[in-house]
């Protein structure tokens, strides 16, 4: 059991430094971070508490994602509208 939450524990950590790469403050800053949170919690041995870390994880990987599209989104949508803006 712990060495599927190990996996598990490595794998987030791994797609969080993944999605962190287009952070708005930096890549550094949330490389940072990131490591401190790890690091903090790395003394945690209680396998119901380790799954409700991971679940929180995936809320802020989920959370990264749907910065990530809004901001898409917007640069999108300012590019290929703002003539229709301007013309009205």
């Amino acid at each position: 059991m712990a060495s599927s939450l190990r996996g598990e524990v490595l794998n987030l950590y791994k797609n969080l430094l993944y999605l962190g790469r287009d952070y708005p403050k930096g890549a550094d800053y949330f490389k940072r971070r990131l490591k401190s949170v790890f690091l903090k919690n790395k003394d945690v041995k209680d396998p119901e508490k380790i799954k409700e870390l991971i679940e929180q994880g995936q809320f802020v990987m989920k959370e990264l994602e749907a910065l990530y599209f809004l901001k898409k989104y917007r640069a999108m949508k300012q590019r290929y509208y703002s003539d229709i803006n301007k013309t009205n």
